[in-house]
């Protein structure tokens, strides 16, 4: 595993934010900032950060990928939720101010996104400062089954998630000078629980070699989880996740029940209950779920009654047109047919 020497560790641009890298792309387009964007706003600010930012523009694209990578899996795992994490702007940026539920999500997701983003890099080549992993002891907790038989080395390209998690720590584990308060607190344990969403669930993948596949000897290497996997844990987690309090003085966290156990570091924690995602509030960073697309056979999230938050819902035909009897015409080609289709929608009143 290779590391970042400590000069480079504190990357150029977490500078512009006091708490999180998130606040980049909350402020003006959310989820759009490039690596030229995000320098220009350390320019100002010279000395190494500056240079750095200029230096490796490339981990910087990387983080900012896997931001964007984060907030496309909030969007899916929360889309039939009151709130869907689909804010933006000023919208998103009121989210962010809350300590609530959701925001637990946005944070842990968006850190295992970069954890992702950058080890997969690595991986690819796309990276300087990083490559393939060194392999593993032999004898490890993760090793090839057993059961699939014949001998086994490591060997291959490890994904280096080591690497990915430091730098993923780096970029989000944010706290303003002096202060120790428990927004910080929650936001630091919920970046720490959306790296471990990947670090703890890495997993081993085998390739045979042998005369007609009969695999007498595999080479094994250890790789990430499909960030599906990783958003379905997370979403997991966010189900369950315990609201805390700071203690007198304000320098630890405990659970607001008194029976409930500590948090461990895969928990997502809250101290504030969410606000009414029903209706519209700027202030609250809600855009309500009026004409929002529901199914009216669904009794559980997603469905009408649950998703108009008990307005109704008006129904609608709509009429589509796609390809179809699509031919492949020898060399190269392919024709298609318009086809309509109607489809039947339900809308949140």
């Amino acid at each position: 595993m290779m590391l970042l020497a400590s000069s480079h560790v504190a990357l150029a641009f977490i500078v512009v934010s006091p708490i999180s890298v998130l606040r980049l792309w909350v402020f003006g387009s959310p989820l759009v900032m490039d690596p030229n964007s995000i320098c220009r706003k350390t320019r100002r600010m010279g000395g190494g950060q500056s240079e750095l930012c200029q230096s490796q523009p490339e981990l910087i694209q990387e983080v900012t990928r896997g931001a964007k990578l984060g907030m496309r899996e909030c969007q899916h795992q929360l889309r039939n939720h009151l709130w869907n994490c689909s804010s933006q702007g000023k919208l998103l940026d009121a989210i962010l101010r809350q300590d609530i539920r959701e925001t637990a999500l946005v944070y842990a997701v968006t850190a295992a996104g970069v954890v992702h983003a950058v080890t997969h890099a690595c991986s690819m080549g796309d990276l300087l400062q990083c490559g393939c992993a060194s392999n593993p002891p032999s004898g490890g907790s993760q090793t090839p089954s057993a059961a699939a038989g014949g001998h086994w080395e490591w060997g291959g390209c490890g994904d280096d998630v080591g690497f990915g998690y430091e730098v993923s720590r780096q970029a989000t584990n944010l706290r303003r000078s002096g202060h120790s308060d428990i927004r910080t607190l929650i936001n630091l344990h919920n970046n720490e629980a959306g790296r471990l969403a990947v670090l703890s669930f890495m997993r081993v993948d085998c390739k045979c070699h042998g005369l007609s596949g009969s695999c007498s000897l595999r080479s094994c290497w250890r790789k990430m989880p499909p960030f599906r996997e990783t958003g379905d844990w997370l979403l997991q987690r966010y189900q369950v996740a315990l609201q805390v309090m700071g203690t007198n003085d304000g320098k630890s966290i405990v659970p607001v029940r008194a029976v409930a156990p500590p948090p461990n570091l895969h928990d997502l924690i809250y101290s504030a209950e969410s606000p009414d995602f029903c209706l519209a509030s700027v202030k609250l960073g809600s855009e309500g779920t009026q004409n929002r697309v529901c199914d009216s056979s669904d009794k559980g999230f997603g469905g009408c009654e649950w998703l108009c938050c008990g307005r109704g819902h008006r129904k609608y035909m709509i009429i589509l047109e796609e390809n179809c009897m699509c031919q492949f015409n020898w060399c190269c080609e392919v024709h298609c047919e318009r086809c309509s289709l109607t489809r039947h929608i339900n809308i949140c009143l």
